[in-house]
């Protein structure tokens, strides 16, 4: 007898598969392998930034009030009294008409309030004495870069869930995190299903394909920030698939399957979820692709049943899976991000079902233009090679129209987004 199976929104299946979503555990790295990772902790300022005033620019630390009444036309005269390079100092009181020579990033004597700009000056030497004539007038605090004006001791300068990139990375290194917090990676096994499945290096043989889910699967978990283990292809016999889905429960933090979520006779899934008394949340979705999409809980861990369909599959995961890893990485926003986009194509068709459509979004004076991508099929592997955003149709809409303001949900994005409304 074939199940029945009520189909339940897209927003309710995430809300489903969060309510076992966790925040993973933290560990310490090197700061050379932290670009891409999570930061763990809160990153606080142990001093200020900068530590101390200093020049911006090459030039010339002043008194400001000796500059009063310089033009051009009229310079005024100082004297160089010593040079001054970053990382050094000048240990000694600036006094009036005196001038330091000063490069960029080095710090401001003191007494001095001002710095004159190289090219707003003439240097030249008299009698052994070297003299700098201005040609500018100076106000008090002009060309300083002040002590603590970019980052005050004790400011929170990222929190924790922040995706470290090499600007931050050299805010760790400014604050001396050689060893850098950051959660772990949760570790997401993938098993194939299908005795059609060749191996990439296969011949293809008449019946057959290669496993090509596996592999896309492998690239969307490390995108998402997770560490991907192929845990390899079903057998055909249920109870080694059975003890398969169990041991691979043992070694990782979530299960990924591709196909075999269906009802028909080779479809194991839904057997071993039974074999198992796993949790199943949902085994029907109101979308289009991947109504088959089937998530169960065992033991605090998720298996996420995806289609065998590339297509299919490839928007399971970006719905579901990824918010529960990005849960476990303590990133607030879970979801892709959402923007608004002009559509360029016509959707003749009602949508009783919410679609996630493959597009292409680009920029046209200033807008946000999305145009479907390939062939619009839950089997099409084609358009997933350059989609870089899902459009959205919701369930219960009738046509979209070429102009029509559509929401669409940009994959390559890492800033995310906190809304799972579709």
């Amino acid at each position: 007898m074939v199940e029945v199976r009520e189909p339940i929104s897209v927003h309710e299946a995430v809300k489903r598969v969060l309510n076992f979503a966790k925040t993973g555990e933290v560990e310490s790295i090197d700061i050379e392998q932290s670009n891409g990772r999570v930061l763990g902790d809160n990153l606080i300022a142990d001093h200020d930034i900068p530590l101390f005033d200093r020049s911006p620019y090459d030039g010339y630390a002043i008194i400001a009030e000796d500059t009063i009444g310089a033009t051009k036309e009229n310079p005024l005269r100082l004297d160089v009294v010593a040079e001054i390079g970053a990382g050094h100092l000048y240990e000694q009181e600036l006094s009036s008409n005196q001038a330091v020579r000063i490069m960029t990033g080095a710090q401001l004597p003191e007494g001095s309030n001002a710095v004159i700009m190289l090219e707003q000056t003439e240097t030249f030497e008299e009698n052994g004495q070297t003299y700098v004539d201005v040609y500018k007038e100076c106000v008090v605090g002009e060309n300083i870069s002040f002590q603590g004006e970019d980052i005050t001791k004790g400011t929170i300068v990222a929190e924790k869930g922040t995706l470290i990139g090499a600007g931050m990375t050299a805010l760790l290194a400014t604050f001396g995190y050689k060893h850098v917090p950051v959660f772990k990676k949760p570790i997401v096994g993938v098993i194939a299903t299908g005795t059609e499945l060749l191996a990439i290096d296969e011949e293809l043989v008449p019946g057959k394909i290669r496993n090509s889910n596996t592999y896309m699967l492998l690239s969307q978990i490390e995108r998402a920030g997770g560490q991907a283990v192929y845990l390899g292809q079903f057998e055909d016999d249920l109870e080694l698939c059975y003890q398969q889905v169990k041991g691979a429960l043992e070694q990782v933090d979530m299960v990924i399957t591709t196909g075999g979520v269906s009802v028909g006779d080779f479809d194991y899934l839904p057997a071993i979820y039974e074999k198992l008394t796993a949790n199943v949340l949902f085994n029907k979705i109101a979308m289009r692709p991947g109504s088959v999409t089937t998530v169960a809980e065992y033991n605090g861990k998720l298996l996420f049943g995806l289609s065998g369909n590339p297509s299919a599959c490839f928007v399971g995961f970006e719905m579901f899976t990824r918010p529960v890893i990005r849960q476990l990485l303590h990133v607030k926003h879970l979801h892709l991000r959402k923007e608004k986009a002009v559509l360029r194509d016509d959707f003749p068709k009602p949508n009783a079902f919410t679609r996630f459509v493959r597009g292409y979004v680009s920029i046209e004076d200033g807008k946000l233009i999305v145009s479907r991508y390939g062939l619009d099929q839950s089997n099409a592997v084609s358009s997933l090679a350059k989609a870089n955003a899902l459009i959205v149709l919701p369930g219960g809409t009738d046509a979209y129209s070429e102009g029509t303001d559509v929401e669409v949900r940009l994959l390559d994005d890492q800033e995310g987004s906190s809304e799972l409304v579709y």
